[in-house]
């Protein structure tokens, strides 16, 4: 396949948010939904704050151009309790954080401006109230029907304040696929496995799996095929009968023993590409199983197969569970970097802040896809778009995160 035959970064992210499949919804209790993906609109259930809320402990008192500087003392309005009435403009009532206003109050005095002589109050010499101070009126934050929370967003522990704020024991969340992540390759073996001549531990599936956990995806199982055409199809029909998702590394080029293409297109995966033009990473295929089962196969590289899939993975599996597509990070580059004129280069990178807040990537260029003992010292990779053999310093190009 020539150059001019692979698909554009953005041709292959177009195709797969057209075949990816919905992996639906389910309702989940509020304290199990940390991290997950809203699938509902949410409304203030009432106002916010409910009352006019005081915000400071002191007392509370009804305030006037000629407000005293002692008041008496004519009860006491705690947190949680039902509203007390102040009566006497002259009176006050003690208050707590978070209680009721009283009824004839409109003034919050805090304790560090007074002191206390028996059953009176006295203002701090030259401390000067005014109206409305340390009062949270009601419905200054929003009032009863506000829309709160959109569909597609990320329960994080603001979002789930609020859930929990407005009675939402449960909530409706994208329903989190089966997936199963499978490593190709004789030359592997397991991680607590000792090296024979020749192998190497596996590595890739759990990087992917990894950044998916950091993710929400939590629904996964770890498969090895070795390379065998037989043992291949044998695996890959069991998967696709257990999993909603398969993610592959390996397996996946056009080299003698590479039989992944061909195995899943004898199991009814219908491919929708194979090669996209970028480095590293560009054997990548992906397909629809017959049951829509969602089928990504990366390169054996360890750099292309996480390029691979923090680039293309991950983001068609947040949005397949409702989430809305984030803004994409653009960052400058602090120095020149070579490239490729007819490929997107995908460069690791470590990025900072600079003294104009801007962020900055220093680019940490591996030496081959399969150098990965450098990417601990980065957040991510830069997307370098054909058409130049060097990209200079001070570019502003696309950040992907690990």
């Amino acid at each position: 396949m020539s150059l001019t035959e692979l698909l554009s970064i953005a041709e292959a992210e177009a195709l797969i948010a057209q075949h990816m499949p919905s992996f639906g919804s389910e309702r989940i209790r509020l304290d199990r939904a940390a991290g997950r993906i809203l699938r509902q609109a949410v409304h203030a259930e009432h106002d916010h704050p409910p009352f006019d809320r005081v915000m400071m402990d002191g007392i509370a008192v009804r305030w006037s151009a000629s407000l005293p500087r002692e008041f008496t003392l004519a009860g006491s309005q705690m947190a949680g309790m039902s509203m007390q009435t102040l009566a006497d403009a002259t009176g006050c009532i003690e208050v707590t954080t978070g209680a009721m206003l009283p009824i004839g109050c409109d003034c919050v005095i805090p304790v560090e401006q007074l002191r206390r002589d028996s059953a009176h109050y006295q203002l701090i010499d030259g401390y000067q109230p005014s109206r409305g101070q340390f009062i949270h009126a009601r419905a200054s934050d929003c009032v009863a029907g506000t829309r709160l929370l959109e569909a597609g967003m990320r329960i994080g522990a603001p979002e789930a304040a609020l859930l929990a704020a407005n009675g939402l024991a449960s909530v409706e969340v994208g329903k989190t696929p089966s997936i199963a992540i499978v490593s190709t390759g004789d030359e592997l073996v397991d991680v607590g496995s000792s090296l024979g001549e020749g192998q190497i531990r596996r590595s890739n599936d759990i990087a992917i799996a990894t950044a998916l956990r950091l993710h929400g995806f939590d629904r996964i199982a770890l498969e090895h095929i070795a390379d065998d055409v037989a043992a291949t199809q044998d695996r890959l029909t069991r998967l696709l009968g257990e999993h909603d998702v398969l993610i592959l590394s390996g397996g996946v080029s056009m080299g003698q023993r590479d039989y992944v293409p061909a195995a899943l297109d004898a199991l009814g995966v219908r491919r929708v590409f194979h090669r996209i033009a970028q480095r590293p990473g560009k054997p990548m295929w992906f397909g629809i199983g017959p049951r829509q089962q969602a089928v990504f196969a990366l390169p054996g590289n360890p750099v292309s197969a996480l390029v691979c899939a923090i680039r293309y993975v991950k983001p068609a599996l947040l949005v397949s569970l409702g989430m809305k597509p984030a803004p994409t990070e653009v960052v400058r580059l602090e120095a020149e970097v070579d490239t490729n004129p007819m490929l997107t280069c995908f460069v690791p990178a470590y990025v900072q802040t600079d003294a104009q807040g801007r962020s900055v990537a220093r680019p940490v260029p591996a030496r081959t896809s399969g150098d990965f003992s450098a990417l601990p010292h980065t957040h991510g990779v830069v997307q370098l778009p054909p058409g130049n053999a060097r990209v200079p310093a001070g570019s502003v190009v696309e950040f992907h995160r690990w």
